[in-house]
């Protein structure tokens, strides 16, 4: 059966590491390369420790044609000035993790056009498309909370607040990646103006039109920094005159051909969602006030495991394909 063969620009971040665990573990897929400017020649597993006795290979200088995907793990901008500095066949589906190509009107890089892919929303287009815009985490929690009723126009001005793990900061140390920062705080920012809101109202808009217009409309959004590593609790009010039973329904129908998204009827915690690609959405309701829990892993669902969810989509695998993950329960 032949493989995936697969190239990574960014291998020593975080995103990049989780890439490499997934992939080394796919039943479809091998590592044909993981490039990094700053650990060339390093092995892989000096970088991410935990890869320790799983791989021999070593961080590539080399951008090699002779693979079938190549994942861009890469920060904002980069992902852009990557492709129009260097060629990359055409033949090569690019998956990327950046936000370079997620709105429309970016969404082009010379003859490449990227397709969004959250699967939950664009799973056909996804499996016939060659480059893919990877969502953003928080992007994805606070969409896959709230499609369901965009599809049924119920979305009117809806208030979100969300926090997020210290991964999500990236690798690099800051003065709020600190340990000593981080434990025993918490800290709002990019209130009601974080960079994930364009492609969330891009998306909602899709099902429900003009949602993002006007200011008695659109999604107003507070996120967090918690003292935490990885995961992300979104929590989604709106007013809503359906009741809790037939909302019910109505999320798990949307999801019902959707593996990675499911809708519990208990107390969501975040420990449920963490090392895997899932999403979990709770339901409660107050009245005629509405409020949506979603939950997921920052690197995985939010980033990682998600690209790899496409690339099987890509490649008409079954999207399930090496991301069957237990989350740490305790």
């Amino acid at each position: 059966m032949k493989k995936i063969r697969a190239g990574i620009i960014g291998g020593a971040g975080y995103t990049g590491g989780e890439l490499i665990r997934l992939l080394l573990n796919h039943p479809r897929a091998e590592i044909s390369y993981a490039h990094s400017k700053s650990s060339v020649d390093r092995p892989l597993h000096e970088v991410h420790k935990d890869l320790f006795g799983e791989t021999e290979l070593h961080f590539s200088s080399e951008l090699l044609q002779d693979i079938d995907v190549l994942f861009l793990c890469v920060g904002y901008g980069e992902a852009k000035k990557f492709l129009d500095e260097n060629v990359v066949s055409e033949k090569i589906r690019i998956i990327d993790l950046s936000q370079d190509f997620r709105l429309r009107v970016h969404a082009t890089a010379g003859a490449r056009k990227f397709v969004y892919g959250l699967p939950e929303l664009n799973k056909a287009e996804i499996s016939k498309a060659a480059n893919i815009a990877n969502p953003g985490c928080f992007a994805t929690a606070i969409q896959l909370g709230l499609l369901p009723l965009a599809r049924e126009g119920l979305l009117k001005q809806v208030f979100s607040t969300g926090i997020t793990g210290s991964t999500g900061a990236g690798q690099g140390l800051s003065d709020t990646s600190h340990f000593s920062w981080r434990a025993g705080n918490i800290q709002a920012y990019k209130t009601l103006a974080h960079q994930h809101l364009k492609e969330i109202n891009q998306s909602i808009d899709q099902l429900q039109a003009h949602f993002s217009e006007g200011e008695e409309g659109g999604l107003h959004f507070v996120p967090w920094r918690g003292d935490f590593t990885r995961g992300i609790f979104i929590s989604s009010q709106l007013k809503c005159g359906w009741k809790l039973d037939k909302l019910i329904e109505l999320y798990k129908d949307f999801y019902a051909e959707h593996p990675f998204t499911m809708i519990s009827q208990d107390t969501l915690f975040l420990k449920q969602v963490v090392n895997t690609n899932r999403c979990a959405i709770q339901l409660e309701k107050v009245g005629g006030n509405l409020v949506v829990h979603s939950a997921i892993d920052n690197l995985l669902k939010g980033a990682s495991g998600q690209a790899v969810q496409n690339m099987n989509l890509l490649f008409g695998l079954d999207e399930r394909s090496g991301l069957r993950l237990k989350p740490s329960a305790f």
